[in-house]
């Protein structure tokens, strides 16, 4: 099997999307991501909005590092150079980062590219111009991303649900009281950050977050 196809039906397999966070951990990135995989986690994404890229390359790399190991997803957010420079699985972008048919062009068809998206209209173009999946954000007020935007509730993911064939993952301020209101519009992928690394124990949030995924799938 080639690749880049293997890479993408791992994709299909996910269940929590787990997010690395600098300012919100309790411990830091690598404790997190190695619990995130202790607890069977398929994906990670490095996010890091402040330091310098040679920083970010070294970070980065032993994260991808433990992920390869373990046949995790490693993506990093916004940033298609760094995702070059230590060979990453893919990048997320956002409405204002490279354009994907850049990003495309510069990554190769084997790459995942994921799409930040806030409506239906955007998820359908993100979809037709050929993403591997789009992050729908946020669901509920954050504090995690101030810019995030303005909340799109429920309503959006039971749209994508009828429209969207790509998988689509739910993030913005879910938590243990409100995840399964997400889980009822058929979402089968969900992005959780503060509700589980500003804990005591990342490993365990995020096997209880994943038991409720799975649950909501029988």
């Amino acid at each position: 099997m080639e690749k880049g196809i293997e890479m993408k039906e791992l994709l299909n397999k996910i269940d929590l999307y787990f997010i690395t966070d600098p300012k919100l951990t309790k411990k830091d990135i690598f404790k997190d991501a190695n619990s995130a995989i202790r607890a069977g986690v398929k994906i990670i994404q490095y996010r890091e909005k402040e330091k310098d890229t040679k920083y970010m390359i070294e970070e980065a790399t032993k994260i991808k590092e433990v992920c390869k190991e373990n046949n995790i997803l490693f993506l990093i957010n916004d940033r298609v150079d760094v995702a070059l420079a230590v060979d990453a699985d893919g990048v997320h972008l956002g409405r204002e980062d490279m354009p994907y048919t850049k990003a495309r062009t510069l990554l190769g068809n084997e790459r995942i590219i994921g799409l930040t998206i806030h409506n239906l209209e955007e998820a359908i173009e993100a979809e037709n111009i050929g993403a591997d999946y789009i992050g729908v954000s946020p669901i509920f007020e954050t504090k995690t991303k101030p810019d995030a935007g303005k909340p799109s509730g429920l309503q959006l993911l039971i749209d994508l649900k009828e429209n969207i064939k790509i998988p689509y993952v739910a993030i913005g301020g879910i938590n243990e009281y409100n995840i399964k209101s997400v889980l009822s519009t058929g979402t089968r992928y969900v992005a959780i950050i503060s509700a589980i690394i500003t804990k005591d124990n990342v490993e365990e949030e995020c096997k209880k977050f994943r038991r409720i995924i799975l649950e909501s799938r029988k």
